[in-house]
């Protein structure tokens, strides 16, 4: 248990790094953009980023980068593919929500969503999506970071003895 929540106080501390990053970027009321994230300042963060593009008329969203880390989460590469072409079709429906939730109210969200649709019920994102603008008010993209936690499966150690 000890390990799940030091892996869950590691998240904490690495959305709020991210949160404030953001923050820092706003001007005033208005949005940051995607010219205004400087890759080198996030380094620990890069393997489980991502940059979502928002699509209007009708609203859709597309990974436009997933960080190398996310591959071993999601058992694909995700870059470059919709909601419905990473998810499961209830996934992709919250994940709809959330992020349709974030354009229109032009605020952050974060949550938790475990994997068991991957068959990994024993993890779970703790997920960060920051909005951002190129003209500062319309969200255009989204920041994306997700945080793995979640206790390893148990292995269960062979002696070399069968059951005859």
């Amino acid at each position: 248990m000890a390990t799940q929540i030091g892996a869950s106080a590691a998240a904490a501390r690495a959305h709020q790094e991210l949160y404030t990053y953001w923050v820092g970027l706003k001007r005033g009321p208005k949005l940051p953009g995607r010219c205004d994230i400087r890759p080198e300042d996030l380094k620990s963060l890069l393997p489980t980023l991502s940059l979502i593009d928002v699509k209007s008329d009708p609203l859709e969203f597309r990974l436009r980068l997933a960080g190398t880390g996310l591959y071993s989460v999601y058992g694909q590469e995700i870059t470059g593919r919709t909601l419905r072409d990473v998810y499961a079709a209830p996934e992709a429906e919250y994940w709809q929500t959330e992020l349709t939730g974030i354009v229109h109210d032009r605020r952050p969200a974060v949550g938790l969503h475990n994997m068991a649709w991957r068959a990994a019920a024993h993890i779970s994102v703790l997920w960060l999506r920051l909005p951002l603008a190129t003209n500062g008010v319309d969200v255009d993209m989204i920041l994306g970071f997700d945080a793995v936690v979640g206790m390893k499966p148990e292995t269960h150690h062979q002696t070399g003895i069968r059951a005859a």
